[in-house]
């Protein structure tokens, strides 16, 4: 089972269940019927059977007729959930994912996502705001969040340690369930890497793996390319490596100058970032390997 963030169960009537275990004969029964004992509705279902891997994901959103705890629903599904060696997690339907944003002077998808959180159309919680600048202090004060400003004066081992300790402690402090590098240039340790494994997110602007590096737009252009893209990937010890959520592109033409393809990338920037984090908050990727299952 995937350990849920500490915080009060409080009795609820709508859950979602993801699942992934090694595949095998009458897994969606099984489940269906510990959800029906426990007196709950199935909304919506999704599955899917992973041949080359023989493993079987499934995500279900249930409500029970009377308000139930997480924990409670958690306890009857687990005995299950031993036998048929699932990684899995149930959560509270209703419950917000609590994000901390990291960003350093590129403050493009911070800026989305905070219009997006502000106007309803991505339904988290932003508890604070990590960058090594003060560039976005202003813009986190206008939306009344917190803004921590960690610096790395020098990029010596010794401060990015110090720097990645506060940033644990924040992580821990406010509860956080997902952290999201918001155009944040700073190469995250392999041992922060492990601790925030599958529940950190980052915006790659490039669509990975072609153009990596620095300039990646420059690149293109010199290269002629008519399609220009941006890939949000989990973060992983291996440098934009990781189990990739979602990719878009966007087509352009030789009439266009690399600062013309830096704006468009950077809105594609935004939307892919965007759709990554709200599948991840409404629990409907899962990791498959180095890859990922995604229920839309």
């Amino acid at each position: 089972m995937i350990a849920p963030i500490s915080t009060p169960d409080t009795p609820s009537t709508r859950f979602i269940l993801k699942l992934s275990c090694p595949d095998q004969a009458g897994i969606v029964h099984a489940v269906t019927g510990v959800l029906l004992e426990q007196g709950g509705n199935i909304l919506t279902s999704a599955q899917h059977g992973d041949a080359d891997h023989h493993r079987f994901f499934m995500r279900i959103e249930f409500e029970c007729a009377q308000p139930r705890t997480a924990g409670s629903l958690r306890e009857a599904f687990a005995p299950l959930a031993q036998r048929m060696q699932m990684d899995w997690e149930l959560v509270d339907a209703g419950r917000k994912t609590r994000v901390l944003l990291l960003v350093s002077k590129l403050g493009h998808c911070l800026n989305d996502l905070l219009f997006r959180v502000q106007t309803g159309h991505l339904a988290i919680e932003i508890p604070a705001i990590v960058s090594n600048h003060r560039d976005f202090y202003q813009l986190a004060a206008s939306h009344d969040i917190p803004f921590h400003h960690f610096p790395l004066l020098q990029s010596t081992d010794e401060q990015k340690q110090a720097q990645e300790r506060k940033i644990r402690e924040l992580i821990e402090e406010q509860r956080i369930d997902l952290v999201v590098l918001a155009r944040y240039m700073q190469i995250l340790s392999p041992e922060m890497c492990q601790f925030l494994e599958g529940r950190a997110i980052n915006i790659h602007h490039s669509f990975l793996p072609s153009f990596k590096g620095a300039r990646p737009y420059h690149q293109a252009h010199e290269r002629g390319v008519k399609l220009i893209g941006a890939t949000a990937h989990y973060v992983t010890s291996d440098l934009d490596e990781g189990p990739i959520i979602e990719q878009d592109v966007a087509r352009i033409d030789h009439s266009m100058t690399p600062d013309q393809l830096v704006a468009i990338g950077r809105d594609t920037e935004c939307i892919t970032l965007a759709r990554a984090i709200q599948w991840h908050s409404e629990h409907r990727v899962l990791l498959n390997g180095h890859r990922t299952v995604v229920f839309r």
